[in-house]
């Protein structure tokens, strides 16, 4: 059991002054929870930018739709890859630390570049941050080998109401070219439980959906343990032809940080499949060592303030992200006195877009642009001029240059 399911643990002795103060902000907060400063034994030294590599560190799972010819089968190996991402991306952090950490927030243009090496191959990320106000995180994934592609956006709306609630806007797009098939995915929302504690974790709440051009819907309905009933991070999912929901093809059911099981048909079908996510080992990522990255990228941007975490010298923090903040408001006092606006070096925003057009309607998607600054999609043509312009393109980074990121949020 991690410290975040321990009643009582996570807050010592020393901190409960401070965590208690800190609760008593959030509570008569009105504006949205970001920008609230946390206390210092919650802050992680890893940048939101980075959370993006969560999508794919089961490359052989991301990969594996490529290699299903039944649109149907692969709509089901694409949710059971959603299903795999939620352990690592939701709950991975509270069970490294015991709690959930607030994450340093992106100074725009950030970017977070690795790749991940294993049987599946090379599996390539990058991830920018595309804007400050408000703050958007957007990311591409690709395995070109197996020709699967990834891509997608968010923004976190932080409030609170009993409990700390974000609310997820934007959305991701899976695609397999070699069958002209794409998945629109939205993002779940969800609430910080164990506040009380000063064990903060992570439960997802509502509903999501992956939806496919060839046909087929996929909805995943979240659940936790209330008061008399339920269980944590518990989800029912369910598959079947788009605009007919009672048709069920096949249904999802399980706790996404243990195990879920899946059924042909409703949850009374025949068990087809059970993954265990506890026993299920992720392929470390790859970064380039600090001095061989760009001056944009995170951890070498961040590595003074991550020092300052790591060894609790607030101080050194303060001074140090007070530096990151001085020059981003520079930047954006000369584009103004220039009439520019900052160039996006991965991203470009997209007009009228052709997915979220012809798929957003069966799941009731829109694209809310004055909460992410547009919808944003990766632009090959600036990836294809950065690889031009470097000896060591940013993306396409030398594997000799390549270190393993064996610990989420270290500094090297």
């Amino acid at each position: 059991m991690s410290a975040s399911e321990k009643e009582g643990g996570g807050v010592s002795a020393q901190n409960k002054g401070s965590w208690s103060a800190f609760l008593k902000s959030i509570a008569s907060f009105s504006g949205d929870l970001s920008s609230l400063t946390a206390p210092p034994f919650i802050l992680s030294s890893t940048s939101l930018v980075e959370f993006s590599s969560y999508w794919a560190e089961h490359p052989s799972i991301f990969v594996a739709p490529a290699h299903e010819t039944d649109p149907k089968k692969r709509a089901l190996l694409v949710l059971k890859w959603f299903l795999s991402t939620l352990k690592q991306q939701y709950a991975s952090r509270s069970e490294k630390f015991g709690n959930e950490k607030k994450p340093l927030n992106p100074f725009l243009g950030e970017l977070f570049i690795g790749k991940w090496e294993d049987a599946a191959g090379t599996t390539e990320l990058v991830s920018e941050q595309v804007s400050h106000h408000p703050p958007v995180t957007a990311y591409h994934i690709q395995n070109k080998e197996h020709g699967v592609y990834l891509e997608g956006y968010n923004a976190q709306k932080a409030s609170f109401s009993t409990t700390i609630n974000v609310k997820q806007i934007g959305h991701a797009v899976f695609s397999i070219p070699a069958y002209n098939e794409t998945f629109l995915i939205t993002l779940p929302n969800l609430h910080i439980e164990g506040l009380v504690f000063g064990s903060p974790f992570v439960e997802l709440n509502d509903k999501t959906y992956i939806t496919s051009s060839s046909g087929y819907t996929a909805k995943i309905d979240y659940s936790g343990k209330g008061w008399l009933s339920g269980s944590k991070n518990s989800f029912v999912a369910t598959l079947y032809p788009t605009g007919k929901e009672r048709d069920t093809l096949y249904t999802v059911k399980g706790r996404w940080t243990k195990s879920f099981e899946i059924f042909e048909g409703s949850k009374k079908g025949s068990s087809i499949e059970v993954y265990d996510a506890e026993s299920n080992p992720i392929t470390p990522l790859k970064v380039a060592p600090l001095e061989e990255q760009d001056s944009m990228e995170s951890r070498r941007a961040w590595r003074s303030v991550a020092a300052g975490i790591g060894s609790g010298d607030m101080d050194v923090v303060g001074a140090e992200k007070a530096k990151i903040e001085v020059r981003q408001r520079e930047l954006r006092q000369k584009e103004r006195e220039e009439g520019r606006t900052w160039e996006r070096r991965y991203f470009s925003l997209s007009e009228n877009d052709k997915i979220l057009k012809e798929l957003g309607p069966p799941i009731g998607v829109t694209p809310e642009e004055d909460k992410t600054g547009g919808v944003w999609r990766y632009d090959e043509a600036k990836a294809s001029a950065l690889t031009l312009k470097s000896e060591t393109p940013l993306f396409l980074t030398p594997t000799s240059t390549m270190t393993k990121q064996t610990t989420k949020g270290s500094v090297q």
